[in-house]
């Protein structure tokens, strides 16, 4: 059951798709996207003010940099619960977290920024983070 009202969200989820963030809505969706080949984006969306005020405006930040992740994802906690919940198996070794960001290679967890480094950070110094990590693990290695 949703905690929220769809029309409360819509704003909430069009502050990532306009910018090209793919939402996963259901267990499936998550499976087939993470499950492919290549670095791929998850942003745990959330209703609170840090994803708000930081998190959303931090990944709009991040994903005007000159190296990206190939796929752009988001899940929404506490509305798409069984989408929210398979993304998170696949965040090995880390607590559950809204809002959170997590950068995964052929399904496997690479990169991982939690509420506890999103809160209390100012949204340029969070985007500083991803864009680092962009540069760090979404590099697409020379061809042989």
């Amino acid at each position: 059951m949703p905690m929220y009202p769809e029309l409360m969200l819509i704003p909430m989820r069009e502050e990532l798709t306009r910018v090209g963030v793919k939402e996963l809505r259901s267990a499936a969706d998550v499976d087939a996207a993470l499950k492919a080949e290549g670095t791929a984006l998850v942003v745990v969306n959330s209703v609170c003010g840090c994803a708000a005020g930081r998190m959303r405006p931090a990944v709009r930040m991040a994903l005007q940099h000159a190296t990206l992740p190939e796929k752009l994802y988001s899940v929404f906690a506490g509305q798409d619960a069984e989408a929210t919940q398979q993304a998170r198996s696949y965040f090995t070794g880390y607590q559950p977290s809204s809002p959170s960001i997590a950068i995964l290679r052929d399904g496997k967890l690479i990169y991982m920024l939690q509420r506890s480094q999103i809160e209390n950070r100012e949204a340029q110094a969070i985007a500083a983070d991803l864009t680092h990590a962009f540069d760090q693990f979404c590099v697409k290695s020379p061809a042989n």
